[in-house]
């Protein structure tokens, strides 16, 4: 085999390859007897018809089985040898013919991993984030916890901001009937001017509203001044549990000391992370700032589609792909050029990610989203066919995990 490397760019490079007519060859007699031995013909045993039978009848199949075969083999040993890592699929260029007993000539274009001169990543000062747990904090933590242990009770009182409210209306206007209506008063799609006109009334009580929506107002009555006539039903308020040693034991701890430690050690993890996430950002800053290179088009392109895909999948933005295109390229060439620079770091570095941790991190996500581990799963197959975009999330934090144990931890505030 030989072959000529071109450069067209830093990041694309023109390979001309040209494979022997005998190794060709070769493997198109090799296929030829595998076929020989599998192809049954009137008038001859099994394994037995006669060669020229062979290549009459399969001769098309076996080059392009034996050229399906080589021009993998031999792209990939092109690429060893030079020490390319391709970032996307080779295109051939020109045309492409092939005649039995002539050497087999294919150009493809291929974009390359961008190689980075003088990579620096060692003591690059930062700053020092203290972690701080306040009372206040704890307080905080458990005041939410009981929110969301808290009850609704039935309570003859007059309704409340906060109370859960179940009321039959009809619309004079229409005579629509609407029945077992559930609200909770002070929040919803329903304006302040409904609420108030329902706070203070209590069970069985009936009268009219008329209330204004808004032309934005996420109801059917958005843009329209209605009179509703309304019955209360069912009043409910919420019973905050109260934050003591029974509190705690019903959350698994011993007592409230002991949930209030477990609390303070939640909350100095969650902080020392998002610290440490704030210090390895301003880590990769600086490394984008002291390193230039030029990155590829096809993955600039890739990470601008997942952009728009994401915007357009949140309805919240009509504008053209090229306009999102000119917004976000800035961003988006800082995106790639991070996971480039990780990469090289990582690889030189010997980092990989083990089952353990993938699994680690399905199980993470999971708990965060209260979701099965199954459905993490599903999910990132969904969206990138597979795991490896999980799996290189997982690698890129332990490249940032290192690239902080290496780093220059100056005092801060």
């Amino acid at each position: 085999m030989s072959h000529t490397l071109e450069d067209i760019s830093a990041t694309k490079k023109r390979l001309k390859i040209q494979i022997p007519a005998e190794r060709v060859e070769a493997e198109i007699q090799k296929t030829f007897r595998d076929l020989q031995q599998k192809s049954k013909f009137p008038g001859f045993r099994p394994g037995k018809a006669p060669m020229s039978m062979i290549e009459k009848k399969f001769g098309k199949d076996a080059e392009a089985e034996a050229l399906e075969k080589l021009i993998p083999e031999f792209y990939q040993t092109v690429l060893m040898e030079n020490e390319i890592i391709p970032v996307s699929k080779p295109e051939i260029e020109g045309t492409f013919e092939y005649k039995r007993n002539i050497p087999l000539e294919l150009t493809v274009v291929v974009e390359i991993r961008p190689k980075v001169e003088n990579l620096s990543y060692e003591d690059i000062p930062i700053k020092e984030i203290p972690v701080d747990v306040k009372d206040e904090d704890i307080d905080a933590a458990l005041q939410r916890l009981a929110e969301e242990k808290a009850t609704y009770e039935v309570v003859e009182d007059a309704i409340a901001n906060g109370d859960l409210v179940t009321v039959d209306y009809t619309v004079k206007e229409d005579g629509t009937v609407t029945k077992d209506v559930v609200l909770k008063i002070g929040s919803g799609t329903y304006p302040q001017e409904f609420f108030d006109g329902l706070t203070g009334r209590k069970k069985d009580e009936e009268f009219d509203l008329e209330v204004a929506f808004p032309e934005d107002s996420q109801t059917q009555f958005a843009g329209k001044k209605l009179t509703f006539s309304i019955t209360v039903k069912d009043i409910k308020r919420r019973n905050l549990a109260a934050i003591d040693d029974e509190f705690a034991k019903d959350l698994g701890m011993e007592n409230l000391q002991a949930l209030k430690e477990k609390a303070r050690e939640n909350i100095f993890n969650f902080k020392s992370s998002e610290a440490d996430s704030i210090k390895q950002r301003e880590i990769l800053d600086k490394l984008l700032q002291s390193h230039e290179f030029e990155i590829p088009e096809s993955l600039l392109n890739a990470e601008l589609g997942g952009i728009i895909n994401d915007i357009r999948a949140s309805g919240k933005d009509e504008r053209t792909d090229e306009a999102l295109k000119e917004e976000f390229r800035e961003n988006a060439v800082k995106s790639v050029k991070a996971s480039v620079l990780l990469a090289l770091i990582g690889e030189k570095e010997g980092i990989d990610v083990s089952e353990d941790d993938l699994k680690a991190e399905i199980v993470r996500v999971a708990q965060r989203f209260y979701i099965t581990p199954e459905n993490v799963m599903k999910y990132y197959v969904a969206r990138d066919g597979s795991l490896e975009g999980l799996k290189n999330t997982v690698f890129e934090k332990k490249v940032l995990g290192l690239l902080l144990s290496k780093a220059k931890i100056e005092k801060g505030e």
